[in-house]
């Protein structure tokens, strides 16, 4: 789940929005932070308790149901799909100059299909993922370290903002745990075998830890970005990760951003074509049946949408934003799944995280309503 977090979208929204809001999107960061481990912690605890993939839990619950969450999950996945190949597609940009993202976005779509169909490729690319992972840690805390951010400022804005962006918290809860995201860990669990009430103490850790590393992550790279910012550099709008490293790391550090871009985005063109595709078997028995060949048609969907329409940083955020109206809607779902016995047996779910829950889901629902509002007539 962290690592299907943390891709482009990601390392786009937390550049993009610090040099909007400065030091006041570490609000936004907290908030979000909060309300992905109350979303988290209940969509996880019901699934595993329930024994059962999130579409079958809404078809249990209301006959039809699950396959209007499938559809939107998918659709959501989509989204998040369009543009991750984008992000693969800058990456490339980084590293080779004279390829666009658009022929680097169908370069990576056709080395993406290659490695899902190879079946040792997909092991390699997860250790060779782990390694990028670790260089990303370590550029962000040499940025960090040598642009000395204004931690202090960021520790008060983070309860005193100067301003509260909507659309920003809906975008990174919606980047975090909306959509797809949250329910890739799950249903991890469930073909692991984590399930039952005996599981809720491991489901509890893992969700948390989850969440955490990802937010460790984020903050990290919202301090590198503030330090640069502060410095009075402006970001390139084309690539605003990659000229954040490159402004405080030289050509050098520009490259392997690339490189971790690139890494990022291609795992995660693969994840979340594999979990959207998961959740359309549900529709019809010939996507079981023809799962590949599914997961393979969902990637060259995504890289022919993304070549017509290009615009990857925006369609980075756009994605973030629409993950984020489906939360209230799943997350309601599995609240209401989480009162009936026929669905969770003798469980009885927290009232305080029941609470939280539907707290959480009324001000998604309330924020979603605002950031189209806002986006159709502002």
């Amino acid at each position: 789940m962290a690592t299907s977090a943390v891709g482009p979208g990601f390392l786009t929204q937390t550049t993009v929005f610090t040099q909007t809001l400065g030091a006041s999107f570490a609000f936004v960061i907290l908030v979000s932070i909060l309300l992905d481990i109350g979303a988290q912690l209940n969509i996880w605890r019901v699934i595993v308790v329930a024994k059962k993939r999130a579409q079958d839990i809404a078809n249990d619950l209301l006959p039809g149901l699950g396959f209007a969450i499938a559809g939107a999950v998918a659709l959501g996945g989509l989204a998040f799909n369009i543009g991750n190949v984008g992000g693969a597609g800058m990456g490339m940009n980084v590293l080779f100059p004279s390829l666009s993202p658009v022929v680097g976005a169908a370069i990576s779509a056709v080395i993406a299909v290659t490695i899902f169909l190879l079946k040792d490729a997909g092991k390699i690319m997860d250790r060779f993922t782990i390694v990028m992972g670790g260089a990303l840690i370590a550029m962000t805390l040499y940025v960090l370290l040598s642009t000395e951010p204004p931690v202090g400022e960021a520790l008060y804005r983070a309860v005193w903002p100067e301003e509260v962006n909507v659309i920003a918290i809906i975008t990174l809860v919606g980047g975090t745990v909306g959509g797809y995201i949250t329910f890739a860990g799950a249903h991890r669990l469930i073909d692991a075998g984590v399930t039952g009430q005996e599981a809720l103490p491991q489901v509890n850790r893992g969700s948390i830890s989850a969440i955490s590393l990802a937010s460790l992550v984020r903050v990290m790279l919202f301090l590198a970005a503030l330090g640069v910012i502060s410095q009075g550099v402006t970001l390139d709008p084309s690539n605003p990760p990659a000229s954040m490293f490159q402004h405080a790391a030289g050509n050098v550090g520009y490259k392997l951003f690339g490189l971790v871009l690139w890494a990022a985005a291609i795992t995660s063109v693969i994840g979340a074509a594999y979990t959207s595709v998961s959740f359309l078997k549900t529709l019809h028995p010939l996507i079981e049946k023809y799962s590949r060949a599914c997961i393979i048609g969902f990637i060259v969907t995504s890289t022919v949408i993304f070549c017509f329409i290009g615009k990857p940083i925006a369609l980075l955020i756009i994605a973030g934003a629409l993950n984020g109206f489906i939360l209230p809607v799943t997350l309601g779902i599995m609240l209401i799944a989480a009162t009936r016995k026929s669905i969770i047996g003798d469980y009885k779910h927290p009232v305080w995280m029941s609470v939280f829950g539907w707290l959480i889901t009324i001000m998604m629902a309330a924020m979603s309503l605002y950031t189209l509002y806002t986006m159709l007539f502002k």
